[in-house]
């Protein structure tokens, strides 16, 4: 259950794994030791020891004898596991394996984190089949996938399922929130194109972390009831961010007196607890392995390192010390968003149906769209236009 019984100080809470627990683990998904989202670095201001949860799992560790400490998880584990490293003052040697389907640990560009491209795998199976009946049926899906801080997930999924669109976070110009009728106009002129092109239907893939980057009047206007976890994150899996984009664009349809199906569909628990793929299960055996070589090396030499993220590159391991990858200005890990400037990027975009500004430049291409919203020519360029021109500048993500 991850830090949870540890901050409380208990240490009742112990499983001793034999041969015979862990020697088929790696093929199947989830946990045999559970998870849990408690975070022992939050202080509590209002008690005489402030800092009590991280003081209780250090000392707990301790009482359990443990002098080498194994973390999984994302960035909220890999800072959690940082900070007890530090605590525990080189008592307890600590490796962190980046495991996470959002991708956005700070790992070097093409080396992805566990469980993403498992996630990916099962993701882009599950949109396959509702591109199949978006086609049967004559209907549109928007499916929101996983990705808190970074659109990796959607993007990927998006591009090898090949769907009409994909939005994320990192396409908005980084300085200023993105507004939630922004993302309605993108949405709907890319539909109308796709309309002017004689097939009402598709699949759009919308990245959850959309959400965080929203206007706050819109956030709260849209999805007022928003909560937050133990991190003091917005739960993302609790909003409908699908379902509000599907009755706005399902609305701007009707007021032209056109008819369409919209289908929201959140897909993110269902990619979280898959059985790994074959990549997956090989590249945990080389980070597991990984691992226990670190921590065995620093127990063995001693030193005032006192731990570090464990990653393969280029099919070796390569342990990043803790606060080599954290952002200066937070102090936690830096968040590896989607490099919109990469080639991995445009060729996404050249499979996906936008509107371009080439469709504002031909005549016939926009008197097309135009008459799918029912429209003029100019009218659509002065309603629409912007979308073109405001994405992100090159080099802001």
């Amino acid at each position: 259950d991850g830090f949870e019984h540890l901050m409380r100080g208990e240490t009742d809470h112990v499983q001793r794994l034999t041969i015979t627990d862990v020697s088929r683990i790696h093929v199947l998904g989830g946990s045999i030791l559970f998870t849990s989202r408690a975070n022992p670095t939050i202080r509590d201001e209002r008690a005489e020891d402030p800092d009590w949860r991280m003081r209780n799992t250090v000392r707990a560790l301790k009482e359990l004898a443990i002098d080498a400490l194994l973390t999984i998880g994302g960035d909220d584990t890999a800072f959690s596991a940082q900070r007890v490293a530090e605590a525990a003052g080189g008592a307890i040697k600590v490796a962190h394996v980046p495991k996470t389907i959002d991708n956005d640990l700070p790992l070097p560009r093409g080396v992805s984190t566990f469980g993403f491209q498992t996630a990916r795998h099962v993701g882009v199976e599950l949109v396959n089949n509702l591109m199949t009946d978006a086609i049967t049926t004559k209907r549109w899906f928007f499916v929101l996938a996983m990705g808190r801080s970074a659109g990796h997930l959607a993007v990927r999924i998006g591009k090898a399922a090949g769907v009409t669109l994909t939005v994320i976070a990192e396409e908005f110009p980084p300085d200023r929130p993105i507004k939630l009728m922004h993302l309605v106009d993108l949405i709907d002129a890319a539909m109308l194109k796709r309309v002017a092109h004689g097939r009402p239907f598709g699949v759009v893939v919308l990245s959850e972390g959309i959400a965080l980057r929203m206007d706050e009047a819109d956030l709260k206007k849209a999805m007022p009831d928003v909560e937050r976890d133990e991190h003091g994150h917005i739960r993302l899996g609790e909003l409908d961010l699908d379902g509000v984009l599907a009755d706005l664009v399902r609305e701007r349809f009707s007021d032209r007196g056109q008819k369409v199906t919209i289908t929201p569909k959140n897909i993110g628990y269902e990619l979280r607890c898959a059985p790994p793929i074959p990549f997956d299960i090989e590249y945990t055996r080389d980070l597991g392995y990984g691992a226990i070589d670190y921590l065995r090396t620093l127990l063995r030499e001693g030193g005032d390192e006192v731990g570090a993220m464990i990653t393969i590159q280029e099919e070796h391991m390569v342990p990043l010390p803790f606060g080599s990858f954290n952002d200066p200005k937070t102090g936690r890990p830096r968040v590896r968003e989607v490099n919109i400037d990469s080639g991995m990027y445009r060729v996404a975009t050249e499979y996906m149906l936008r509107l371009e500004q080439e469709d504002l430049d031909d005549p016939e291409k926009l008197k097309a769209i135009a008459d799918a919203a029912r429209m003029t020519p100019d009218e659509f360029r002065e309603r629409y236009g912007y979308v073109v021109t405001a994405r992100a500048p090159a080099g802001a993500a």
